[in-house]
Order: structure tokens, then C-alpha cells, then sequence
């Protein structure tokens, strides 16, 4: 018996061990990594998940009514993260951060490893200044990754500092990314003010002239061919060029940007898109040289929402159609924006000779304060005097303007319709317009030639040229290639 008693204390013991030990290994088997970063403790907050399903209502939108399409947060099933186990701090890999080092070098090895893993995390720390040259941060990546710029991004100080190697035509480019997040707290510098005083930029030559001479600028962030994008939080300024551009993108949100540099800064637009589908712009404000946001061909489904404009040339569709090219734009509203001392207000303009369509285009809920050319369509937009007429046109059809209110600057009429003689515009409506003059009197003279439309309310000031009905001769919208 207590030879028995004995085995089964041995045997009882050797399966306690055994268990103790698979127990070891299943944990360690599952332990997370440990953050890459060790000089920033502090995790980055991951940005607020746009357009995320509602967990007691799935069908019910979080974003405005009516805008497109625009990227969900990545990872609607994780519950709450706000940090990323991986987190690759750019001082890790040698950068130095004063402003005048060149740090390209840690910024791209920090972009190849955090592509390789899900949610990583490219951090540019506050406290710093980061001097990089022209670079292309490609994918595909692994889903989720973040750029967060929380210090202060540049390139190098104007062109007599540019590598002869780099392209001049763009300085961060983002190429092939699906549910990338470019945010931060931080600043983006572009050193443009040596840019804009080259001699070949307008009125910068003897006695105001344009002078010949080397005039490429870089732009200073490009998405390209990109696509479940969002950029947000950061402020941006002096651009050299354009200050973001999006060419072949679709699905992307940009929210609570600041954009800005001088009003005579040449060709600094604030953001410009093309070939570029569901596009969301919110609460965010842009003061500069050029437009504040210009859409260019084969763009539809954008959403404007919450804007500050001006200084600036306005919100402009196009241009369109040159070199008798085919533009094709649709569905764009632009709503609930402010346009102040600026030179254009909302503008579409096109080429002569151009073909294709512009459709579709609600703008509501704008206030104007001293605006040039408050509501305009210029069908004879043109560079040079040099321009000849042309029998085809760029169609423009179903443009809204409505709540349109504010003042404008009497140098110019507040509204100007100038139509294709060839391809009328059509189905302009207007409601609740009232523009005043900021000082002087009232300019009572609005141009239209070629468009019909129609008035709901009496417009300030008024407007007896539209015609009514439609232009003999019309064609199916779907005749224009579109």
C-alpha cells in the first residue's frame, strides 16, 4: 500500500510541472513587443477615426450630411487604442533635429521599418527642427501608418540650397499608400521665400516684368495614386509652390488644417486635387497667394465644409480644357465658408477649345467680406492676349449658388457669368443672394453672356441678363464624354 501511495505522489507532481511549464510558454509566446521609441515616452494620440460606425446604429453617418464617401477608421473592431506598440522615433535612427543637419537619411530608415508593421508610427518629435531633401516615402505598406510631425519639418533653405540630384518639381511625396494618416501638432516649413523671389515669377523682373530664367518650384506635399487617406491637425506654410497637392487619389479626408503664406506668395496654392474622387475638407483655414483650394480635372464626390478662405484668389474649379484637353468634374459642394479680402470668390473657369463637362456644383452658405468677383464663370480664361476663339467648349451645367451674402470690392461687378458663345452654361440657380459693396455704391451691372438659368429670390444686386429656359440645339450631357 504505500508502495502505491508513493508512485501516485510521484506521478502527481511530475503532472504539476508539466503544467507549470506549458503555462510559461503560453505566455511568453503571446507577450507584446516592446515600444521602438525609448526618447519619447509619451505615446502620440491616434487621430479621431472619421465616418466610424455608430456600435448602436450602423447605418447612421457620424460625418456632415451629404458628403462622400471618405476612409473609415482602419480598425473599427479595436476597441479604443490609442497608442501604437510601434512607434519609430526619429532621433532613434540618428537624426539630429537643429534645423541645418541633414536628417533624410533617419526619416526613411524610420518610414522602412515602420511600413513592415500594422499601425506603425513615424514620429518627428516636438522640441525639434528637421531639415530633409526631396524624398518619395512609397508603399505599399502594411494598414494604418502615421506620419506625426509634432516638431517642426523643412526643406533645405531655397534653391541655391537644393541638391542637384532632387527633383524640383516636389519635395514629400507619398506614393501608393492605402490608410495612410499624415497629423501631428506640429510644423510643416517650406522655405519659400527664396522660391518666390526668383526672377521668372510674375513681377519679380526689372521695372515689374517677368524674366527668363530657371522658374520650377517644388510643391511642397504630394499624394500620389493614393488612397484611404486623412491629414489633419498640422499647420503648413510657405510653400515654394503649391503647399498639398492629390493626384490620382481616392477617399480622403483632410480636417483641421491650418495653411498659410504671404498673399503675394506666386502659385501657393493651398490645395490643389486632380483625378481625384471622394474628398472631404473640413474646419480648416487657408490664407495664400493663390487659391485656397483648386480642383482641376477629373475630380467629382468633393465636399467642402467649415472653411476660412483669404487672403486668397477663392475657391476655383479649374482650369479646365487647356490645349483643347477634355475636363470632366462633378459633384462638388462647398458650403458653410467664409471668403474674405480675396481676389476671386467662386470661380470655374476654362479654356477655349476644351471639351468635357463641369456639372453639378452646389454652393451654399457662403459669406463674402470685400471679395472681388464674389460669383464668376469665365469661359475665356487665358494667360495672354494672345488667346484666339475657339468654337468648342468645356460644358458647364447645374451650378447652385444659394445664401450667398456678404460684401464685395466695387472694382469689379459681384457677379460675372461669362459663357462659351458656342456651349451655353445651363441650369444656374440662384437664391438668397445679397452682395453689398464694402464701401462705395452699389455696382448694379452684373455681366452674364450665354447662361441660362433661373432666380428663386430677388438677387442684390439684381440680375436681369440670365436667360430663361434652355439654348437651342442642347445635348445630352453624356454627348460630352463625362
Amino acid at each position: 500500500m504505500e508502495i502505491i501511495r508513493g508512485i501516485l505522489a510521484i506521478f502527481i507532481a511530475v503532472s504539476l510541472l508539466l503544467y507549470n511549464s506549458s503555462n510559461v510558454e503560453g505566455r511568453s509566446r503571446y507577450h507584446k513587443p516592446k515600444n521602438k521609441s525609448s526618447k519619447n515616452p509619451e505615446p502620440p494620440v491616434s487621430p479621431t477615426p472619421y465616418n466610424a460606425p455608430d456600435p448602436q446604429n450602423p447605418t447612421a453617418p457620424s460625418s456632415p450630411s451629404n458628403s462622400p464617401s471618405i476612409p473609415s477608421d482602419p480598425y473599427p473592431n479595436d476597441p479604443g487604442n490609442t497608442s501604437s506598440d510601434y512607434i519609430f522615433n526619429v532621433m532613434d535612427y540618428g537624426a539630429v533635429g537643429d534645423g541645418s543637419t541633414d536628417d533624410t537619411n533617419a526619416f526613411r530608415q524610420a518610414w522602412k521599418e515602420a511600413c513592415g508593421v500594422e499601425s506603425g508610427v513615424i514620429l518627428a518629435p516636438s522640441g525639434y527642427s528637421f531639415m530633409i531633401t526631396s524624398t518619395i516615402f512609397s508603399g505599399p505598406c502594411k494598414p494604418g501608418i502615421v506620419f506625426q510631425v509634432d516638431g517642426c519639418l523643412m526643406p533645405p533653405d531655397g534653391p541655391d540650397s537644393w541638391p542637384e540630384k532632387d527633383s524640383t518639381q516636389q519635395w514629400l511625396v507619398f506614393y501608393r499608400l492605402d490608410g495612410m494618416t499624415l497629423t501631428g501638432e506640429g510644423t510643416i516649413e517650406g522655405n519659400g521665400e527664396k522660391w518666390w523671389d526668383l526672377p521668372c515669377k510674375p513681377h519679380r523682373g526689372p521695372n515689374g516684368s517677368t524674366s527668363k530664367g530657371p522658374c520650377v518650384s517644388p510643391a511642397l506635399i504630394r499624394f500620389f495614386m493614393s488612397s484611404n487617406l486623412e491629414v489633419s491637425g498640422l499647420k503648413i506654410q510657405n510653400s515654394p509652390q503649391f503647399h498639398m497637392k492629390f493626384d490620382g487619389c481616392e477617399g480622403v479626408l483632410i480636417k483641421k488644417l491650418s495653411i498659410s503664406s504671404p498673399k503675394l506668395s506666386p502659385n501657393t496654392d493651398g490645395i490643389h486635387i486632380e483625378n481625384t474622387k471622394a474628398v472631404g475638407i473640413y474646419d480648416s483655414f487657408i490664407s495664400n497667394g493663390d487659391d485656397c483650394i483648386s480642383i482641376g480635372t477629373g475630380c467629382s464626390n468633393v465636399d467642402i465644409d467649415g472653411l476660412t478662405c483669404g487672403p486668397s484668389h477663392g475657391i476655383s474649379i479649374g482650369s479646365l480644357g487647356v490645349h483643347n484637353s477634355q475636363a470632366c468634374v462633378s459633384n462638388i459642394t462647398v458650403r458653410n465658408t467664409i471668403i474674405k479680402e480675396s481676389d476671386d470668390g467662386l470661380r470655374i473657369k476654362t479654356w477655349q477649345g476644351g471639351t468635357g463637362c463641369v456639372s453639378d456644383i452646389n454652393f451654399e452658405n457662403i459669406q463674402m467680406e470685400n471679395v472681388r468677383n464674389c460669383m464668376i464663370i469665365d469661359q475665356y480664361y487665358c494667360l495672354s492676349k494672345a488667346c484666339q476663339n475657339e468654337t468648342s467648349a468645356v460644358y458647364v451645367t447645374g451650378v447652385t449658388y444659394r445664401n450667398i451674402k456678404g460684401t464685395y470690392d466695387v472694382r469689379t461687378p459681384p457677379i460675372h457669368f461669362a459663357c462659351s458663345d458656342t456651349v451655353a452654361c445651363t441650369n444656374i440657380l440662384l437664391s438668397e443672394v445679397e452682395l453689398l459693396p464694402e464701401e462705395g455704391e452699389l455696382v448694379d451691372d452684373p455681366f452674364c453672356w450665354n447662361a441660362y438659368g433661373t432666380e428663386e429670390t430677388v438677387t442684390i444686386p439684381p440680375i436681369n441678363c440670365l436667360r430663361e429656359g434652355e439654348p437651342e440645339g442642347l445635348r445630352d450631357i453624356s454627348s460630352y464624354g463625362c
